[in-house]
């Protein structure tokens, strides 16, 4: 019961806060809506992940290959973090200026980033432990291999979408289109960019697991 709570309120702050950004966000940031309904489709499916009748059923693993599909669009809101450079922040003396709008708008961001890429994780804890109850692996090596190649993957899908500038539904529409620009991709470059992001989301992940670690030996 405490968990079909947490579901749902993640289910009705996030879809509260999407309809909140479509009223006020403002240009330049209208990217924020899209990019934050494309961060929420993996935590949906992570919740779904979770769900007791399909975790038991043979359908966990191709909602678990969507996840995988989509998750990339999670942790990819922290790198639109970049996009506070155009609110320009600075005054000409080098101070942070105190405008109002300016601190809207970098709240905009800060929570889309932090709510999509945080809870992405924590949905990313939850299929690991599921994952490793189905295969009947009781091995922490096992658990953290797996969170490592899910973040390796999640960068890699970053880049694509970051640089290459391919949706996550190109993939489901237009595979062919991906397959050139995918072979080319492999610079120097992107591979410390993927090695980057995967240790900052590992990084994450690993403050996510000694809280939840805390919160059950203390509760």
């Amino acid at each position: 019961m405490m968990f079909k709570n947490i579901k749902w309120q993640i289910r009705i702050v996030f879809i509260a806060w999407i309809i909140f950004l479509y009223f006020m966000v403002k240009p330049p940031f209208g990217f924020l809506i899209l990019n934050t309904i494309l961060g929420y489709i993996p935590i949906e499916l992570s919740l779904e992940l979770t769900n007791k009748h399909v975790k038991k059923s043979w359908i966990f693993w191709p909602i678990l290959i969507l996840w995988l599909i989509f998750y990339p669009n999670a942790p990819y809101l922290l790198t639109d973090l970049f996009h506070l450079s155009l609110l320009s922040p600075y005054t000409n003396e080098g101070l942070l200026r105190l405008s109002s709008n300016m601190w809207l708008s970098y709240s905009y961001l800060i929570i889309s980033a932090l709510g999509c890429s945080l809870i992405g994780l924590y949905g990313l804890f939850k299929i690991v432990h599921e994952i490793k109850n189905k295969l009947h692996i009781k091995n922490k090596l096992f658990g953290i291999t797996l969170i490592i190649i899910f973040n390796i993957l999640a960068s890699i899908g970053i880049y694509i979408g970051r640089f290459l500038r391919f949706h996550t539904i190109y993939l489901l529409l237009s595979p062919k289109l991906l397959i050139n620009p995918l072979i080319n991709m492999w610079t120097p470059h992107m591979i410390v960019f993927v090695i980057i992001l995967t240790i900052i989301q590992t990084f994450v992940y690993w403050i996510i697991n000694l809280i939840i670690k805390d919160a059950k030996n203390n509760f």
